[in-house]
């Protein structure tokens, strides 16, 4: 039996998590054996946490797993996700976001295919969260060809499933703490030719809260990620 591990980071989702949880805990359930919903509070300064903490023991769910971590940002907290689950053994990893905005349903055809693939991700090609995060996701594909020399459909997509034997094959390559965690492994698996498959998804506007992004951090971001593109690039 497959071992599936669901990565969410979690960050000031108070509003978002109690259903972020009983959304896709049912999936992990469904998979069975040992898989595990992983939430990653990150340095929440909200009730993140506790509201985490309380739905696992009131409801005993057993597969759901609340951790909490120092704020390091979202991509270094799913990278740590990530080497929690291959540390763990797990076959499989998913990750999605605690903000709503993907719909769990939509994870079993990614499911079903996985054994064909390397990679499945997500393909945003209705959001529906605003005209400047299309923008945003648009030139990080243009941004990424320039670099990189690669096509990349969605590289920042919050809806992927791994392979972990894959992935720990790579997994190294990517500086600790790295922002855009997502991105360069959706790029080094371009580049290295493996098997990769885009789904279109729902992308629903956030369910609750406040984003932590906004456009003045999208630039400081950009900014920041053509210096590390460059020093990346070498060695991937």
């Amino acid at each position: 039996m497959s071992k599936l591990y669901i990565v969410i980071p979690a960050y000031n989702e108070e509003e978002n998590i109690i259903d972020v949880i009983n959304d896709w805990y049912p999936v992990v359930e469904k998979v069975g054996g040992e898989s595990r919903l992983v939430i990653i509070n990150d340095g929440s300064k909200d009730k993140t946490y506790d509201m985490m903490q309380k739905i696992k023991k009131e409801k005993k769910l057993k597969l759901f797993e609340p951790m909490t971590k120092d704020n390091s940002g979202h991509g270094a907290t799913i990278l740590y996700g990530y080497h929690y689950a291959i540390d763990q053994g797990a076959d499989y990893i998913f990750q999605t976001d605690s903000d709503g905005q993907t719909l769990p349903e939509e994870f079993w055809q990614f499911w079903q295919e996985r054994e064909q693939y390397d990679m499945l991700i997500g393909h945003r090609n209705k959001r529906q969260d605003g005209s400047s995060r299309v923008f945003v996701t648009k030139t990080l594909k243009w941004v990424i060809r320039f670099c990189f020399g690669v096509k990349v459909t969605d590289a920042n997509t919050p809806f992927r499933l791994m392979k972990v034997d894959t992935l720990k094959q790579y997994i190294g390559l990517i500086p600790k703490d790295y922002n855009l965690s997502n991105v360069i492994i959706s790029v080094i698996y371009a580049k290295r030719g493996l098997a990769v498959k885009y789904i279109p998804i729902t992308f629903r506007p956030r369910q609750g809260g406040v984003n932590s992004i906004n456009l003045k951090r999208i630039f400081g971001i950009g900014k920041q990620a053509l210096k590390d593109f460059r020093v990346i690039g070498k060695t991937i």
